[in-house]
């Protein structure tokens, strides 16, 4: 059956198979939104994006357009219906599919969203409300997220950003110390503690 939640100004559908929207998130929205003003030109990119929520948000008070990627395709139904009760399907983009393979190897954007699982596995057990796969986030609750930041790494534009969701700031510590920040390839600029989570932004220097 398909439930409804509000997410800021938007009315969001979602059944039990999807995550379902934390209302925190649309922080993660926001800071989006306001980082896009001073982006370079083009669409927003969104990761693991579930039903949509967080990435329609951003589409609608940054007004950019919107591409959203997940491999549930219940979800990406989900998203592609909430675009269109939202009034932007026009500038909406959904594809089905895993992280490594949905994007051509030329495709760049000014700034992405990235809500990937961060639970880690053996603690999975806390939230039986949730599916596991939109949980599941490895031993130490960062497979998806190291996913997300490899896709991030070749496909965010120079000089744009990232907002990545975590489940800690320890989190953001540890992927702090691996190639991609050690190299200087992309740069942990800030982190953000929330309600039930962290979001830190990763800029690639232009």
């Amino acid at each position: 059956m398909t439930d409804r939640i509000d997410f800021g100004t938007l009315s969001i559908a979602y059944d039990e198979r999807v995550l379902q929207p934390r209302e925190w998130t649309a922080a993660q929205s926001e800071w989006a939104a306001e980082i896009a003003g001073g982006a370079p030109d083009g669409a927003i990119l969104e990761l693991c994006s579930g039903a949509g929520h967080i990435g329609l948000l951003a589409a609608v008070g940054s007004g950019r357009s919107l591409l959203c990627v997940d491999a549930n395709p219940v979800a990406c139904d989900y998203a592609r219906a909430n675009a269109v009760a939202a009034g932007i399907a026009d500038r909406v983009e959904v594809r089905e599919g895993r992280l490594e393979t949905a994007l051509a190897d030329d495709e760049l954007f000014p700034l992405v969203i990235a809500d990937p699982p961060w639970v880690p596995r053996d603690l999975t057990w806390h939230f039986p409300e949730d599916p596991l796969s939109a949980i599941d986030g490895g031993s130490d609750g960062l497979d998806i997220a190291r996913a997300c930041l490899d896709v991030v790494a070749d496909h965010l534009a120079p000089g744009g950003s990232a907002v990545l969701q975590l489940g800690t700031a320890a989190q953001a510590e540890t992927l702090a110390r691996e190639e991609w920040f050690t190299s200087g390839r992309l740069v942990q600029v800030e982190v953000r503690q929330h309600v039930r989570g962290v979001l830190v932004r990763v800029d690639r220097p232009a």
